[in-house]
């Protein structure tokens, strides 16, 4: 029977081994996705039909109790994840996270929470227990989303791998997603498949009984094995890599977030390149800042660092520039961002102070820093007296660039990458947005589409991002794999692919026994290994009826059956298609797909382990 296939389902599981054998060898993940499913449309225009059961037929027996289905989706059945709810909400969810990343708002939430961890285990600690509770209530795409900033900042400023959190991040969410009927779009699919099937609706915390325990163990395997299992890919920032060591002066808000707060609790200590200098507060000077100095309101900070961390400091909530030139500017903050200016010898206060040049007035432009030649300039903004080959930190409208690019006055203009000033002003109405989302979504009022929808749009009418912002924090290549990678499942569902893999894992499990408990793994390893090539929904409703009827069949409960089914079809963790969660974080993490086998695949069969083993205990056999 095996031989007996048709050729299309042979063709089809060929293409997916050439995606496989492509991320293995980290061609670019959306390339290679949409490669081969060009791959399958093309085999499409020549594929034949076979006979299917009519969905009709129960309702309308007067209907043909078959129908004749293609065995390759056409283009329309192909492409169709580019328009599929997953990648919307994903799309969507990029612009609400650049509303939160904007303004700041997701550090007043998170500050307290995260602290300041001294190690990998403890930021692991900090971050993974709060997605897991914030994932358990709500869909587990956003919380990454949420995050994902939060991670950023983390890595930065404690000098921690961001290949150390990511992936750690996107499993920790599916933890929480496994925790409740209402964690994931798969559980609600099984939930409501049970419904149909005539068992008794499924109560909201019914799989919790299995999902927590799965989840401590997750996370405790997480905080053991990523030390070997995860690599350490963390650039080397240091003061040394730039010559361009700015001077940079900032001010301590009156009543602003720092005001009171010790310079390490401020998180003034671990920008990586960055170096407080000294503390200028009222006539007197702090030289060599310990780490327990308090900030006072109206204290002068006079840091010495690299543009990276210059930008990351600009952004600190509670701290202002020392110069008042960039509230005198004529464009709104909204339409600014950071531009790096070497001075020419043809401009024309070279040899003034900034101040005495009227710097603002020519050039409308706020200078913020001054680096020369790695030396530290020993005045005032305004006090500095330019010269020729020194490079400005800038703060001007974004036409800044072209405007100066055929003037003499700069030898070069460039501008800073995501260095738009903060709106730190409106960072409650971007978390108050952002609560609402979860709300409406989190009581079932909208479904998850919509209440992005509404809040992406929200972040752009408040002004909590722009709209040009909100178009660069698409990430095209997460979701170019996403809709490809829909394709490639549907093919492996029409084909008959995934029914054959299926059947073949369920019927392997008479090889160790004819009890229940290997036709129980049977079917765990088969969801599983189905969610890890197609999507989730369509794995629980593949392998649901099989389950079902196997569990008949030995005339066993169910629902040890149906929970396994609902754990498994959402712990995808050996690829990066296995969840969209994981396809989000390749690209900040810097994966390979070589990363998620190593840490996927123990975790995979340890989540197995686990379900298979209290399923029958909760619901007996």
């Amino acid at each position: 029977m095996l031989f007996g296939q048709s050729w299309e389902l042979w063709f089809t599981l060929l293409v997916v081994v050439l995606m496989v054998y492509g991320l293995a060898r980290n061609w670019a993940a959306d390339m290679i996705t949409t490669g081969c499913l060009t791959l399958i449309l093309l085999a499409g225009l020549f594929a034949g039909k076979h006979d299917a059961p009519n969905p009709l037929f129960k309702e309308h027996p007067e209907l043909p109790a078959t129908i004749k289905v293609r065995n390759l989706p056409n283009v329309t059945e192909g492409v169709a994840g580019f328009s599929s709810d997953a990648m919307l909400t994903v799309a969507v969810l990029f612009v609400v996270v650049a509303g939160l990343t904007q303004t700041g708002a997701m550090s007043m939430v998170t500050r307290p929470i995260i602290g300041q961890p001294k190690s990998v285990a403890a930021a692991q600690a900090r971050l993974l227990f709060p997605v897991m509770g914030l994932s358990t209530f709500l869909n587990n795409t956003p919380c990454v989303a949420m995050f994902m900033p939060v991670v950023a900042d983390i890595c930065k400023k404690y000098k921690i791998s961001p290949s150390k959190l990511y992936l750690p991040l996107s499993y920790a969410s599916v933890f929480g997603g496994c925790c409740s009927k209402i964690g994931t779009s798969t559980n609600i699919v099984v939930a409501s498949l049970m419904t149909k099937a005539g068992f008794p609706e499924m109560r909201m915390f019914e799989v919790t009984w299995v999902g927590v325990p799965a989840a401590l163990v997750g996370i405790t395997f997480i905080m053991v094995a990523s030390k070997w299992l995860l690599p350490d890919r963390k650039p080397a920032i240091s003061l040394s890599d730039d010559p361009r060591q700015y001077t940079v002066e900032m001010i301590v808000q009156p009543g602003g977030a720092v005001v009171g707060e010790t310079i390490e609790q401020a998180g003034l200590r671990h920008l990586p390149g960055l170096f407080l200098v000294e503390i200028e507060r009222g006539d007197s000077i702090l030289p060599a800042v310990a780490p327990t100095e308090r900030l006072q309101a109206n204290d002068r900070l006079i840091f010495v660092g690299i543009v990276e961390s210059v930008v990351d400091l600009q952004k600190t909530r509670g701290l202002l520039p020392a110069t008042d030139q960039v509230f005198k500017l004529n464009d709104p903050r909204t339409q600014r961002c950071l531009i790096e200016a070497v001075v020419s010898d043809r401009c024309p206060i070279v040899g003034k102070t900034i101040r005495d040049g009227q710097f603002r007035t020519q050039y409308d432009a706020a200078v913020l820093a001054v680096a020369r030649s790695g030396e530290r300039i020993n005045a005032k903004i305004g006090d500095i007296v330019l010269k020729a080959g020194d490079t400005l930190l800038l703060e001007a409208h974004r036409s800044f660039e072209n405007r100066m690019r055929n003037r003499s006055d700069f030898f070069l203009v460039s501008s800073v990458q995501n260095s738009a000033p903060p709106r730190h002003e409106k960072a409650t109405v971007a978390f108050g947005i952002l609560a609402i989302m979860v709300l409406l979504n989190g009581f079932e009022m909208l479904d998850l589409v919509t209440a992005a929808l509404l809040a992406a749009g929200a972040m752009i009418l408040t002004k909590c991002c722009t709209a040009r912002e909100a178009r660069e924090s698409l990430e095209i290549e997460v979701l170019i794999s996403i809709g490809a990678s829909f394709g490639i499942g549907k093919a492996l569902e029409m084909s008959g692919a995934a029914n054959l893999l299926a059947d073949g894992m369920t019927g392997a499990a008479h090889l160790f026994g004819d009890g229940p408990w290997p036709v129980l793994a049977a079917i765990y390893l088969a969801t599983m290994i189905l969610t890890e090539l197609i999507t989730n929904n369509a794995a629980a409703v593949l392998v649901f009826p099989i389950a079902i009827a196997a569990a008949e069949k030995l005339g066993v409960n169910s629902m040890p059956f149906i929970m396994s089914i609902m754990v498994a079809s959402s712990a995808g963790y050996a690829t990066p298609t296995g969840y969209q969660c994981n396809l989000m974080v390749m690209g900040p993490g810097g994966y390979r797909f070589s990363d998620y086998l190593r840490m996927g695949i123990p975790l995979d069969l340890l989540y197995m382990i686990v379900t298979v083993s209290l399923a029958p205990l909760v619901w007996p056999f």
